[in-house]
């Protein structure tokens, strides 16, 4: 991306708000782990949408205005030889210009005075704040401690959530965006190869992990998200991670994986026999998967509800396992569909995007279609999962190069 891309994301954001109003969203800072040990840092997803720059305790603040903005400044933490040799190098002012295109970088020590100037001179009353909370049970982050500063400090200001803006931002694709998901599909794809080339039973789930994480690192690439990578009875966890299993002959290897590139994610499923030929069972249920995807990608175009994606990957899925034998009435698939079948993707591996059930698909939205299939009394629990672009007449499967079909798949093992 180059700093085209964060400006125009930020004259659009502007543009949203009423005049004078202020936006701040911040950068965040790694949670402690242990005694003096924290936790890698991550930058938010929204900061870096607007800025690009990856740097904990930084703060966008820009001002809302009907031509896209009335100014906007980026505070970054001083300079400070001793902290940088031990955490590592800061980004610098000229540096941060350069990612980001804004011109007015000053230090974080001066965010709360320039703050106090601007509520207490009374051409500023609102203030937008990204106010969200995965469950209520959560610690404040810095927008609720702000939040709360402000109430405390100017009770005639306005506190309202920025997050609908930017939500309504990131729903569409810009095409670099697209390019950087086409890249990282790419990388995912060669982690996916070299874990079923590595593949043969006994082989534990970490060193799978190993091989997918030296794919990513040959390109620089770090992985979207922690990788699920499982084996047998452990692919009945959807979240599992503790990569300690063992991958007998007979076993399914599950996968739900994707790369990172230029702050880009891909979110990417894949199951295979670890010995290289799917089992009967295992083939009349990966079929039922893989006949689900492949119908999908046919219909899927853009003025369809966004509902109807899993709506139809729920009832297609059941008629193909109900002509298999496997499932008698649709009472029974709840029984082996143990998720929904689509999320978007993009800034994050579930994109935090302004969609709702009704909402008509759109060209440059991008999304996953996943069918996961979990039959227990089987042994057998894996997903197919690809990202779809949506595009002027229909949509595009932007993982469809990682092998798919069983006759792909067991082609890699020959």
């Amino acid at each position: 991306m180059d700093n085209s891309f964060y400006i125009a994301n930020r004259r659009s954001l502007y543009a949203r708000l009423e005049k004078g109003a202020l936006a701040i969203v911040h950068s965040g800072a790694a949670p402690r782990k242990t005694n003096d040990e924290y936790y890698p840092f991550f930058t938010d997803r929204n900061f870096i949408y607007l800025t690009g720059i990856e740097q904990d305790n930084a703060v966008l603040l820009g001002i809302g205005g009907d031509g896209g903005g009335l100014g906007e400044t980026l505070f970054i933490p001083p300079p400070d030889l001793m902290l940088e040799r031990w955490n590592g190098r800061r980004v610098k002012a000229d540096e941060a210009s350069g990612i980001s295109g804004i011109q007015d970088i000053k230090h974080t020590p001066d965010f709360d005075r320039q703050l106090d100037r601007f509520l207490a001179s009374g051409a500023h009353d609102i203030v937008y704040l990204p106010l969200f909370k995965y469950t209520s049970d959560e610690p404040d982050g810095p927008a609720y401690r702000l939040a709360r500063y402000i109430r405390d400090r100017f009770p005639h200001v306005v506190i309202k959530d920025l997050l609908p803006h930017i939500k309504a931002l990131r729903l569409i694709k810009k095409p670099c965006e697209i390019e950087a998901m086409r890249k990282a599909e790419a990388v995912t794809g060669e982690g996916i190869l070299a874990m079923m080339k590595a593949a043969r039973p006994g082989i534990m789930e970490y060193e799978l992990k190993a091989e997918l994480e030296y794919a990513f690192m040959k390109h620089g690439v770090l992985p979207a998200s922690p990788p699920i990578i499982s084996a047998g009875e452990n692919n009945f966890c959807i979240h599992y991670n503790a990569f300690r299993g063992c991958a007998d002959d007979g076993d399914l290897v599950l996968n739900d994986v994707g790369a990172k590139w230029d702050s880009v994610m891909t979110d990417v499923s894949r199951a295979w026999p670890v010995n290289g030929r799917f089992s009967e069972r295992q083939r009349i249920l990966y079929q039922c998967a893989y006949d689900t995807s492949e119908h999908l990608f046919s219909i899927i175009k853009p003025g369809m509800p966004m509902r109807d994606v899993d709506g139809i990957i729920r009832k297609y899925n059941f008629e193909r396992m109900r002509d298999a034998g496997v499932c008698k009435s649709w009472d029974e698939i709840g029984t082996y569909m143990w998720h929904g079948g689509a999320h978007h993707v993009g800034f994050d591996v579930h994109d935090v995007v302004a969609v709702a059930p009704d909402t008509p698909l759109a060209p440059g939205m991008v999304f996953c279609v996943d069918i996961g299939i979990y039959h227990m009394e089987w042994g057998i629990g894996f997903r197919l999962e690809d990202n779809c672009l949506i595009t002027e007449s229909g949509c595009e499967n932007l993982s469809k190069d990682i092998p798919r079909s069983i006759e792909e798949i067991e082609s890699v093992f020959n």
